[in-house]
């Protein structure tokens, strides 16, 4: 069998720029694109996801393996995966910024720690908020979910010069106050109960100002809120099933946005 220079271009790039999407995801999606998952791990699992859906993709548009236009394909499969995964993370650092509203509010944004995942400092309780989300994350199978999603964005936004749309551009822009909405609906309860002990404690102060209040309102406000933390926690399955659920539909509108 002979090849010509140019079949064997096309053959190479109709592996490639698949790849080039995959390997981005990975690289952001939540929890496989962490820093708890080594690289070479990340780019072995996406050499097996692109082989595995090569077969069934659209056919690839030819173009010269050294042009400009070829240059600007990869850039543009890079960009929609690297969106993909990082819509997705969208969904679990809006427990970490819930976490963050809880913890300052009840004197605990002081007790913070590494997050392997990410590398940086966050409180206490968005750490304990984080994992959980985590494993209900990979317990209800949400990973394969995205990489499913992932693959169907091949037959939404195909591989061409088209690339992302403004639009989409915009919708993902909107997420950032999503995010802070959804922290916001987690945190109301805890936030809301709080600020009820803290205006109690202003009017006990104002009623009696040779009482020392604050000797004993800081230690009772970090009580108060870490025993309204494990009461809110019943609810915590049934605001991860809400948010997902909306998650799953924004980046199903991400997608919609960029035909």
């Amino acid at each position: 069998m002979e090849f010509s220079l140019l079949q064997i271009e096309q053959m190479v790039s109709s592996f490639l720029w698949p790849l080039f999407r995959v390997a981005s995801f990975f690289m952001a999606m939540p929890i496989i694109g962490t820093q708890m998952l080594p690289m070479r791990l990340r780019l072995g699992l996406a050499l097996a996801v692109t082989i595995l859906i090569v077969p069934v993709l659209p056919p690839m548009p030819q173009f010269d393996g050294l042009t400009l236009q070829n240059w600007i394909v990869v850039a543009q499969q890079v960009l929609i995966g690297a969106l993909l995964g990082f819509s997705a993370n969208i969904l679990l650092q809006s427990f970490v910024a819930g976490g963050q509203l809880m913890a300052m509010q009840m004197g605990l944004g002081f007790a913070s720690m590494t997050d392997p995942a990410n590398g940086v400092n966050t409180v206490i309780l968005s750490q304990i908020y984080l994992m959980l989300v985590m494993m209900l994350f990979l317990g209800m199978n949400g990973h394969l979910v995205l990489i499913e999603i992932m693959v169907e964005s091949f037959g939404v936004i195909p591989v061409g010069l088209e690339g992302v749309s403004k639009m989409t551009l915009w919708e993902l822009a909107h997420w950032g106050g999503w995010l802070f909405m959804a922290a916001l609906l987690m945190a109301l309860p805890a936030v809301t109960a709080l600020l009820v002990i803290n205006f109690a404690f202003g009017i006990m102060t104002k009623a009696a100002p040779q009482l020392n209040i604050f000797a004993i309102g800081f230690p009772f406000t970090m009580l108060m809120g870490i025993f309204i933390v494990w009461v809110s926690l019943s609810g915590f399955f049934s605001h991860y099933q809400t948010f997902s659920a909306e998650a799953l539909e924004n980046v199903s509108q991400l997608l919609k946005a960029g035909r």
